[in-house]
């Protein structure tokens, strides 16, 4: 019986990304997902931030090659941006990330724990409070409102960390809403490398923790 290298259990079959099966770019999706490729483009839904997580857990517990994620997402919810950057976090493996187009909100969290941080030359990002809604009664509302406070403060600590600013200083470019281009992403701490025609991915070696016993 065939098994994968530093794993112990019995080789998989080829790997086939989650799609929605009604969009030709499902089938290039599953080709890049067999080059531990994952996408995550629109908004940062609980559905979408799921789907990405699952599959890079997927890549993570097959190989040891690192994983590239491609992100563009200009908003999203907080929780499913906190879910996985988590997943991010423990994965086995380094999970590049690159920003593509637009990122802000919650989805620039994503990108900042990632092992190796890219963005194109014109991409943007959006340094903004995540928006969100809640309908009930007044003891209800109240307590959604503490409970979002106190997961928006847990966001704002881990982003101040992954770029190395005071907590305080992103706070405030999160309340005022701050656009960066590239470069200032860079010289912020939220980009490691812009890309350019010449530009070599960076292989990163692996990280102890992971979903290797899945």
């Amino acid at each position: 019986m065939n098994e994968l290298p530093g794993f112990g259990r019995p080789a998989a079959p080829p790997l086939v990304a989650m799609t929605n099966r009604d969009d030709w770019s499902d089938t290039v999706r599953s080709q890049l997902f067999q080059r531990r490729v994952v996408f995550l483009s629109g908004p940062l839904t609980t559905e979408a931030g799921g789907r990405c997580a699952m599959e890079v857990m997927t890549l993570d517990a097959s190989g040891d090659d690192a994983i590239d994620l491609q992100l563009e997402s200009s908003d999203g919810e907080l929780d499913a941006a906190l879910a996985l950057m988590d997943v991010i976090e423990l994965a086995g493996v380094p999970v590049r990330v690159t920003a593509l187009g637009l990122v802000g909100g919650p989805a620039v969290g994503v990108l900042a724990v990632g092992a190796h941080r890219m963005a194109m030359p014109h991409t943007r990002f959006r340094l903004a409070e995540s928006s969100s809604s809640f309908t009930g009664h007044a003891r209800d509302v109240q307590g959604w409102a503490e409970h979002v406070s106190a997961r928006a403060d847990v966001f704002c600590t881990r982003l101040a960390a992954a770029v190395g600013q005071p907590a305080e200083r992103v706070e405030a470019d999160l309340a005022v809403t701050r656009f960066l281009d590239a470069h200032q992403a860079k010289r912020y701490g939220l980009v490691d490398e812009i890309l350019s025609a010449g530009s070599r991915v960076v292989h990163l070696p692996p990280r102890p923790m992971g979903f290797g016993g899945m």
